[in-house]
């Protein structure tokens, strides 16, 4: 069965700025994903990747607050590599028909003052 993965760019309006695989990922169940996710920032963000399933709101998959760490969720994980500037996120084991969703990634201005908050909000 073919899976269809929609994926979209979000950023922010401060000069700092998200950008991720772009367009619909169709994929044959049973092989692995990755989304790439690139940011440039001049502060040192937390970075996040929430997903939207068909019918519901955004939800939180995972974060990372520092260098080299690993966010991990339902499978799926991503590793925060400050100096490519990167929080790819990937499932290694197989994909299913129920991973079908719009996955976004996204950082916060700064971990002290704005990380809590962008786990409750897109």
């Amino acid at each position: 069965m073919l899976m269809q993965f929609l994926i979209i760019i979000f950023s922010k309006s401060n000069g700092d700025s998200v950008t991720q695989t772009q367009g619909q990922m169709t994929l044959p169940e049973g092989t692995s994903l990755t989304v790439n996710c690139s940011y440039e920032t001049s502060q040192y963000p937390a970075l996040f990747w929430y997903v939207q399933y068909p019918g519901e709101g955004p939800q939180l998959l995972l974060k990372a607050i520092k260098q080299n760490d690993k966010g991990s969720n339902k499978g799926f994980e991503a590793t925060y590599k400050k100096e490519s500037s990167s929080f790819h996120l990937q499932k290694k084991a197989s994909v299913q028909e129920s991973d079908s969703a719009v996955y976004y990634c996204a950082l916060s201005d700064t971990v002290a003052e704005t990380a809590g908050g962008a786990e409750r909000k897109l």
